[in-house]
């Protein structure tokens, strides 16, 4: 050690210069390292883009020319199904039994044997002739399935999502005396049947109710009223067997009754029964407790707090309301819950639910069908009604339901058993109104004896223009219309035959794409206007974007 202190005593700028010779070797190393390390990183990364790079291509290469794209089903613009010795009954059903996402088309009719598939009666130990229930392809009319399912049919109703033991969608078809019959939507295969004798001179309330899972089975059950002698009586049914759950209840009322079903927010259910004079308020809990027998527990079920002031607790009036003669009772969506459109033999009511209290009135007089909504203004609920001004004429009109008032009118002549009115949504957040009966332009005063069946269609955008879609002169049993894909082609369906009271005869149904009867149509003018041209109209409302609403 004293030998190094004093070498650097004696020379210091060496000692120096070896430090520093050494700081600069280290230097070079971590350099030579560092740059080792940034080189084998730069390759992985150089690796790491290439691979990427490569799987992109693949997966491009793989989805462009191996995976095939599906294909959307591509359906024909008309249809036809004709049936022979054969009596349809009035119901229209659509929905998407093919679950190919194109809507079909369900309806019955009353025959021996099923004219297309291999089925009879006798299949479910029904007299001939029986009551069919048909399920028929949207895209191309083809025959889905058959299924005889009761001796006559008093109601069809398709729209229940859980029925049976698998929980699927299905249909309910109500035979007199009461018989309920559940056919699976999918398939056509009777899932249940039951029967219940509540004697004669009674009435089912239609629609059908379906009400959350009172048995616990996980599958939706179903309430249902019929009227006899001045009462209402209330029966659940579960969807899974079929099977009444707990006794028949009863609900005093003052008359033969109707009823609506209103759902004044997401847990808030309720049923109003109304007679000539009167409206009588029922909840889903109050129904299911009169039935069960004990109170039944609803987890998502609320009390409205403002209908409930409003209920007589002793007979369920709705205490400030009296009538003189109620044809129909409407709920009409509002701000922040429906409201109940009444209609009597002289005007239309509008109603709050929230203090009963009427928000407008409109004299009409004689309204033919129940009020129908639709929009006129975007995103404005507009109700269509029709009513009689005279033999044989009908004046159809298009109300604000905020206002009550009356947005557009026009008068047809129009003879009984006219089909009622339609609606379709557009893209423009409106409706496309249809309607059934025979323009007389002004001017021409010659009217023919027996008005003929014309379908007219009528959009906001021209108020002064109506087109003359197609002439009917077969016996029109019931007529719908609704979008048969998403958004996208709207169609517009017709039952034709002779009526359940006549004998068999031809049945015809079709289907019909709206656009290609907008294309020849004829262009009728309310009044006209400079520079308008018939072409052009045409044309725009074939270029008419529709869009479903949820």
């Amino acid at each position: 050690m004293d030998n190094k202190d004093s070498e650097a005593e004696i020379h210091p700028l060496k000692t120096e210069d070896v430090k520093a010779q050494e700081n600069h070797e280290h230097c070079v190393e971590r350099r030579i390292v560092k740059s080792s390390g940034l080189s084998r990183l730069s390759r992985w990364r150089t690796a790491a883009f290439f691979i990427s790079l490569f799987l992109c291509l693949i997966i491009v290469f793989a989805f462009s020319f191996i995976i095939p794209c599906p294909e959307r089903p591509v359906s024909e613009r008309t249809w036809f199904q004709y049936y022979n010795k054969t009596v349809p009954y009035p119901f229209l059903a659509i929905a998407d039994v093919s679950e190919d996402k194109v809507q079909d088309v369900l309806f019955a009719f009353k025959s021996g044997n099923s004219s297309r598939l291999n089925v009879s009666c006798l299949d479910e130990g029904l007299p001939s002739p029986c009551a069919f229930v048909a399920a028929v392809s949207g895209r191309n009319g083809s025959v889905l399935w058959e299924s005889p399912a009761a001796e006559e049919v008093q109601w069809l109703q398709c729209d229940i999502q859980q029925l049976g033991t698998a929980a699927t969608p299905g249909c309910i078809v109500v035979e007199r005396p009461l018989s309920l019959t559940a056919v699976s939507l999918n398939t056509g295969e009777v899932l249940w049947r039951q029967s219940r004798d509540f004697g004669a001179n009674y009435t089912v309330l239609t629609p059908l109710s379906v009400i959350p899972d009172v048995d616990n089975d996980k599958v939706q059950d179903l309430m249902i009223f019929i009227t006899k002698e001045g009462q209402v009586k209330v029966s659940i049914y579960s969807g899974k067997t079929g099977q009444q759950l707990g006794s028949t209840g009863s609900l005093r009322v003052d008359g033969t009754a109707r009823h609506v079903r209103l759902q004044l927010h997401s847990s808030s259910s309720y049923f109003l029964f109304y007679t000539e004079k009167s409206i009588y308020a029922y909840s889903l809990k109050d129904l299911c407790s009169t039935v069960v027998g004990v109170e039944v527990k609803l987890p998502s079920f609320q009390l409205d707090s403002h209908l409930e002031k409003n209920i007589d607790r002793a007979t369920h009036l709705l205490s400030p309301l009296s009538f003189e003669d109620i044809r129909y009772l409407t709920k009409v969506p509002g701000h922040s819950r429906d409201n109940i459109l009444v209609v009597d033999s002289e005007m239309a009511k509008l109603i709050s639910t929230k203090d009963l209290h009427t928000v407008w009135t409109l004299n009409v007089s004689r309204v033919l069908s129940e009020p129908l909504l639709g929009y006129y203004k975007p995103d404005a609920h507009g109700v269509v009604l029709e009513s009689e001004i005279g033999p044989n004429r009908k004046k159809v009109m298009i109300v604000e339901s905020e206002s009550g008032a009356v947005q557009w009118e026009l008068n047809l002549n129009s003879g009984p058993g006219s089909p009622g009115p339609a609606t379709l949504p557009t893209a423009d957040h409106r409706s496309a109104f249809l309607m059934w009966g025979d323009f007389q332009e002004p001017g021409n005063d010659t009217r023919p004896r027996a008005p003929l069946q014309k379908l007219y269609l009528f959009h906001p955008s021209y108020t002064n223009v109506v087109l003359e879609l197609r002439n009917s002169t077969d016996q029109i049993i019931a007529f719908t219309a609704a979008l048969f894909e998403r958004s996208r082609h709207a169609c517009y369906v017709l039952l034709r035959g002779p009526q359940p009271s006549e004998g068999p005869g031809p049945v015809s149904l079709m289907k019909r794409k709206l656009k290609e009867d907008v294309a020849v149509s004829r262009v009728l003018w309310l009044r006209r206007t400079p520079g308008d041209e018939e072409q052009h109209i045409r044309d725009r409302l074939y270029r008419m974007r529709f869009q479903s609403r949820d």
